[in-house]
């Protein structure tokens, strides 16, 4: 843990060295050292620094150093992945895997298989970086090692998105084990945000709320700046759960988080705001490539577009995002947008758009229902029939219920947030939150699709 120190005695050693007579054994020691100071640099991201020092030390190395060249070449396929060179950080890896069963270095293969894996997802290629992460754990075992904590929450983010909740749930809570064996290791944190969300999905708010402000937290303590905008935007997205919008306005300015951005303008409404976000960043990724990115950003699009009244270019929006989705197998990122997805994703189905995968999300939409959602029965005593459910995307909360009543009676939403000592930005998005579940635009008509639904009781009985 201190680079400094470490490069004070590579000094004195190449001091040694200048006098000694070159042959096999110093030239070794020569790529030893430049391989010693291509890992310090990996710690740092100093791409140009890993890749020079990583050649020079192939260069100088004994071709009998299997051990060090294996790091070695492991560090290169890290810079090139870096640089998005990712077919020379595939042969670089692929290079790792073959010579590490040679020189029995576990270590170096995990984190090549890490490395594959990772290059994988980001292609969207979900079924080969699961294949890719499995193949390192193997090989690795359980043994507290910050590499194979990563590559555990890797993996369990894939179980997440293909929406396989308890293995994911299963293999997370293995990443958060591994990295408590480790001191010091931001994934500590980073499995934290993603146990939080496992919580968001199952209705459970204050929970994520406590792991994402434990997270924060341990990233600020220990000065994790490389991790830190993946952790506020999971932090961002728990707030908005919430309903605190300026909460959550106010760290997506600060860390200027397009995606995060976008999704707070929505939020709020702003539909023009979260496009003028998105549309730039969409360029801006399709340059460099990065096509996880692109999908994240395609599917906002066609909600913001939907949102803002052009119906038909969120469509093609959605059909853009559904054919690079497809081939990876992805759920969770369409069905964590909730009712506006699932009713474009209808119309998508309407239209005959990619009809077995939209048809499959459709039907994930319909089961995926938080474990703690409230009864059939309201607060009113009305009963939901089977064919109204069947009507409805997800159930309404029994505090959306307890809104959706008080809106029939006519009170605006100060007057709801004075009545249910609620904050006024948690009315609004409870209110916006009913308009997505019964699939309208505005008070009235979320009135009357409720009476019609049996949310709520005849006009007669409203006094």
């Amino acid at each position: 843990g201190d680079p400094a120190g470490a490069e004070q005695k590579l000094q004195a050693a190449e001091a040694i060295l200048q006098g000694a007579r070159p042959d096999d054994k110093t030239n070794d020691l020569v790529g030893h050292i430049a391989a010693i100071r291509a890992m310090i640099a990996v710690a740092r991201n100093e791409i140009e620094i890993i890749i020079a020092q990583s050649q020079r030390a192939l260069e100088y190395l004994g071709p009998d150093n299997l051990t060090i060249r294996t790091i070695t070449t492991w560090t290169l396929g890290y810079a090139y992945q870096l640089q998005g060179d990712h077919a020379a950080a595939r042969q670089a890896y692929t290079e790792v895997l073959s010579t590490s069963q040679a020189s029995g270095d576990i270590i170096s293969a995990l984190a090549a298989a890490t490395g594959l894996g990772n290059i994988y997802e980001s292609e969207n290629q979900l079924f080969l970086a699961a294949e890719s992460y499995q193949r390192g754990l193997r090989l690795f075992g359980d043994q507290p090692q910050p590499v194979a904590s990563e590559t555990a929450l890797r993996l369990a983010r894939i179980f997440y998105e293909w929406n396989d909740l308890d293995t994911a749930q299963e293999v997370g809570q293995q990443s958060l084990q591994l990295a408590r064996q480790v001191p010091n290791v931001d994934t500590l944190a980073v499995c934290e945000v993603f146990l939080a969300r496992l919580k968001l999905t199952q209705g459970d708010l204050d929970g994520a709320a406590t792991l994402v402000a434990e997270a924060v937290q341990f990233m600020r303590q220990h000065n994790y700046v490389d991790r830190m905008p993946e952790v506020t935007a999971a932090q961002i997205l728990t707030l908005l759960h919430q309903g605190d919008l300026t909460g959550a306005a106010h760290l997506a300015e600060k860390h200027e988080l397009p995606i995060s951005q976008a999704r707070v303008y929505l939020a709020q409404e702003d539909t023009s705001a979260a496009l003028a976000v998105l549309q730039p960043f969409r360029e801006q990724v399709e340059a460099k490539g990065l096509q996880d990115e692109r999908l994240k950003v395609l599917v906002l699009l066609a909600l913001a577009l939907q949102a803002h009244g052009k119906r038909e270019e969120a469509v093609q929006m959605l059909a853009e995002a559904l054919a690079l989705a497809e081939p990876g197998g992805f759920i969770r990122t369409f069905i964590d947008e909730g009712p506006p997805m699932a009713n474009l994703l209808r119309e998508a189905h309407a239209r005959k758009i990619m009809p077995h995968y939209v048809g499959k999300l459709l039907e994930a939409f319909s089961s995926s229902v938080p474990q703690q959602a409230p009864p059939s029965l309201t607060k009113s005593g009305i009963r939901l029939s089977e064919a109204a459910k069947s009507e409805i995307v997800e159930p309404l909360s029994e505090r959306e219920i307890e809104v959706l009543e008080l809106i029939a009676e006519g009170l605006n939403n100060p007057e709801i947030a004075s009545r249910l000592f609620l904050a006024l930005n948690t009315v609004k998005a409870h209110t916006r939150n009913i308009y997505g579940k019964l699939d309208v635009h505005n008070r009235t008509q979320a009135v009357a699709r409720a009476r019609a639904l049996g949310l709520l009781p005849p006009v007669n009985r409203i006094q």
